[in-house]
């Protein structure tokens, strides 16, 4: 005999209705486990009948992901994610550590849906005053996370699909402006090193940056017999980091290059020879780095104490640098009743930009300048190429104002 709630309406195989009037399904999962679903009316347990036997068509497995959080899917993505280098699955940890693991990672992966990862992006713009692009690396941590629990089962869609797209073409997403210095702004920018004592010190670094486009940890990372002086070679072949570990701790590390194309030789130009003289001279008497990092030694660039210099000592000096710059030029303006010549704030990175758009005015071989640069896509290249040719072709432009003759006036006869 077919059952029935208390209003008339049939039951199928599994529901029935309790005393206090809440309707009940109860079903087997397919290890053996029994589960029930409580719904206040027949409607809604019927909806969540017919989701259950939807999930269960497509493969997904209710019972275990109802209890499965966010942080759980991250941890298991971070656990097995082994192709990752040691600085970037660092940085990730310490993503998942500041801006997901205390609050919204505390979520159920089945209750996740795209207006919460929407509304906890904003948030962390709007009430955490976080940048979009810092937004960007959260979204690198969960959306393989919300991914891999895609293919595991857990769930149908990924609810972080497209909600990146969106917050870029908002009023928020601001693209990092990487701009060269220009050729006025570079000699102002070394004048401070050549002529301030308070930044001397800093210029064999300084230009050995700019002279050879390194990045600031292969920079840090060459060590005396990295350095050719009888064939003016720079062999890179490593980089000095300082960034958190996949356990979340900071120490100095001897890593690969970024890229495969970062293992080089750098020619020297004559200036960049005689940074390197220089900085020899100084340590042949002041002595030489004597800390040793995962078995490497004789670090080039050091501090007082003899130990190697962190990146974060170099993009400040530069920073401390400018400001003082800045601020005489800013008054010896106003005495001389002009407009100050500012420079930018810039680090260690946009030396290197510098370097490459310099490059690129002057050389017209796209893959030497990839070469030098140590670039693995030379996508990368032919961007920065573009944009210094176009400005190249301005000035020449300019120049020509008045000296070719387009129409030549007719004579009369």
């Amino acid at each position: 005999m077919t059952r029935k709630d208390s209003r008339g309406y049939n039951l199928y195989v599994g529901e029935f209705q309790r005393k206090d009037g809440r309707y009940v399904y109860s079903y087997t999962d397919r290890m053996g486990q029994r589960h029930s679903i409580y719904k206040k009316t027949l409607v809604e347990l019927r909806e969540a009948e017919r989701k259950l036997k939807r999930d269960y068509d497509d493969g997904l497995d209710p019972s275990k992901s109802k209890n499965v959080a966010v942080n759980s899917m991250v941890e298991t993505y971070l656990d097995t994610k082994h192709n990752l280098k040691v600085t970037t699955k660092g940085t990730y940890v310490n993503v998942y550590k500041s801006y997901i693991k205390e609050d919204f990672g505390k979520m159920k992966i089945v209750d996740v849906k795209y207006s919460d990862i929407k509304k906890f992006y904003y948030g962390l713009i709007i009430e955490r005053g976080l940048k979009a692009t810092t937004v960007d690396h959260v979204h690198t941590v969960l959306r393989p996370a919300f991914q891999m629990a895609v293919r595991d089962g857990y769930i149908r869609t990924n609810p972080t699909d497209d909600v990146m797209a969106e917050i870029k073409r908002s009023k928020f997403w601001e693209k990092p402006d990487r701009k060269a210095l220009t050729i006025d702004e570079q000699q102002a920018f070394m004048d401070i090193f050549r002529n301030n004592p308070e930044f001397r010190g800093w210029l064999p670094i300084i230009t050995v940056l700019l002279g050879t486009g390194m990045r600031i940890g292969e920079c840090l990372a060459i060590r005396w017999d990295c350095v050719d002086f009888q064939n003016r070679i720079i062999h890179v072949n490593h980089t000095l980091s300082d960034r958190p570990d996949e356990f979340g701790d900071c120490s100095k590390r001897m890593l690969p290059t970024k890229t495969a194309a970062g293992t080089r030789d750098i020619p020297m130009v004559q200036e960049v020879y005689d940074a390197f003289l220089m900085e020899y001279e100084f340590q042949s008497v002041l002595g030489f780095c004597d800390e040793e990092i995962d078995g490497f030694t004789g670090f080039v660039f050091c501090t007082g104490e003899h130990k190697a210099l962190h990146p974060g000592a170099v993009n400040r000096a530069i920073h401390d640098a400018i400001d003082s710059y800045n601020e005489e030029e800013v008054l010896m303006a106003a005495d001389e009743n002009r407009e100050p010549f500012l420079l930018p704030s810039i680090s260690a990175h946009i030396l290197r930009h510098t370097f490459c758009t310099r490059l690129c005015e002057n050389e017209s071989n796209i893959k030497v300048i990839q070469a030098i640069m140590g670039h693995a896509d030379i996508t990368t290249t032919m961007n920065i190429y573009a944009e210094a040719t176009r400005e190249k072709k301005q000035e020449v432009m300019m120049n020509l104002e008045g000296k070719i003759i387009i129409r030549p006036e007719r004579s009369d006869s």
